[in-house]
């Protein structure tokens, strides 16, 4: 007599569940308590242009987490500048985490990726060497001719830099909010709600990675 193989479904969903449960991750840090200096660096986007005073990502980063989140941005700011503010900042401050938006402007003035992400790499290692977590928030190539329709994606220099470095790799989140009309004042800057968005996202992000509570 040939053998039953048939398994009762309340089994096999057991079962799925538990192998689901396995593959699953521990958290890759531990969550950052209340007051931890957190760094973000970057650029028109860090400083929050596009929306009023207060609706920038750090503030409402620092709002939702209750760290002290400082807004280390400069509008205009390209990766190839910043390598040569990034250590004051972090003498100053000593952050535990720092969040890198970097790169836009450099793909606004058409720089080689290769260039853009040898100044990235400088900086991330320098944030790495301070002994903080360093978190890179990947930025789509950008361009000002782009069509106000359809999906922008992340330029693979930032996959890479994170494979290379050990960096949290933040990704999609600032494509995705560019790819919405109505989440942007312009053709490179989120608007308020943009920020919004882009918060609740990086934030999700920290939070899967175990650093936000």
């Amino acid at each position: 007599m040939t053998p039953r193989t048939d398994i009762p479904c309340s089994l096999l969903a057991a079962f799925l569940l538990l192998l689901l449960l396995g593959c699953q991750q521990e958290p890759r840090y531990t969550a950052l308590e209340a007051g931890t200096t957190v760094l973000a660096f970057g650029d028109s986007v860090t400083y929050g242009v596009g929306a009023d005073k207060g609706e920038d990502y750090p503030t409402l980063l620092a709002q939702r987490t209750g760290w002290k989140v400082v807004n280390a941005g400069i509008s205009g700011d390209t990766a190839q500048r910043a390598t040569e503010r990034l250590g004051a900042l972090l003498a100053q401050h000593q952050p535990a985490l720092v969040l890198v938006e970097l790169g836009g402007n450099d793909f606004l003035r058409q720089r080689q990726a290769s260039r853009v992400k040898a100044d990235l790499l400088a900086i991330l290692e320098e944030s790495n060497a301070s002994g903080a977590i360093t978190a890179l928030i990947a930025v789509p190539k950008l361009s000002v001719l782009r069509a106000s329709v359809g999906a922008l994606s992340d330029s693979p220099i930032y996959a890479e830099l994170a494979e290379e470095t050990g960096a949290l790799l933040v990704a999609d989140v600032f494509a995705e909010v560019l790819s919405e009309d109505a989440l942007r004042a312009d053709q490179i800057h989120p608007n308020a709600a943009g920020y919004l968005q882009f918060t609740k996202a990086l934030l999700e992000e920290l939070t899967i990675a175990g650093l936000a509570p």
